[in-house]
């Protein structure tokens, strides 16, 4: 995700190779597959949210999402999304753009039997431009933090979810309430975490 050249006997000193990161795992933190392990692919710009992280989220959440809609707009390993349908979320899209990661998504759902999960491959933000206005109660937002995505994910975000609902966000910055109000959207909770701000914020 680099072509191998020729070695040459010189006196110079051979340059050396970044050997590649080994695929990990991340684990579900609650719920009914509690403890279960999802892959992570040695991919660039892929980063899963830390364990850490969301588990907060979900205690700011509530822990228990028996009903709720939710979208995971840029799925990756699916972690939230998974992490909400195990919460018992009754229904959890998770859209991604990537072929390899989608055919892991659908391989994820079939091992954990995960019914209320649905894995569609496109654009996270048309599918939120797509989705019944007002209905969804969660969405997750993890771009990639270098493809200027965020105001154009916010908007349709905003557009999706049902008023008294939730979005999450994962950004390099922190959003403050003057970026957000235009939105119709208020800061529920923030924390930061190394270089990850992680927000929840509310559709008023």
């Amino acid at each position: 995700m680099a072509s191998k050249a020729p070695v040459k006997k010189t006196a110079a000193k051979p340059a050396t190779k970044t050997p590649a990161r080994p695929a990990g795992e991340v684990r579900i933190i609650g719920g009914q597959w509690k403890r279960s392990k999802l892959p992570v692919a040695d991919q660039a710009g892929l980063r899963p949210t830390p364990d850490r992280v969301r588990e907060t989220l979900f205690n700011w959440l509530g822990q228990d999402l028996t009903g709720w809609s939710c979208v995971d707009a840029f799925a990756g390993t699916g972690a939230l999304g998974f992490e909400a349908a195990s919460r018992g979320a009754k229904e959890v899209i998770l859209v991604e753009q990537d072929s390899a990661l989608v055919v892991q998504l659908r391989k994820t759902k079939k091992q954990l039997k995960a019914d209320a999960v649905q894995v569609q491959r496109g654009d996270g933000i048309g599918a939120l431009k797509a989705w019944p206005a007002a209905s969804a109660d969660l969405v997750f937002l993890d771009p990639p933090f270098d493809a200027n995505l965020f105001d154009a994910a916010l908007q349709a975000a905003a557009r999706a979810v049902a008023s008294g609902g939730y979005i999450y966000l994962e950004a390099p910055s922190a959003w403050g309430e003057e970026q957000l109000a235009p939105l119709g959207l208020s800061l529920y909770r923030h924390l930061k975490a190394g270089a990850v701000h992680a927000h929840l914020l509310q559709r008023s």
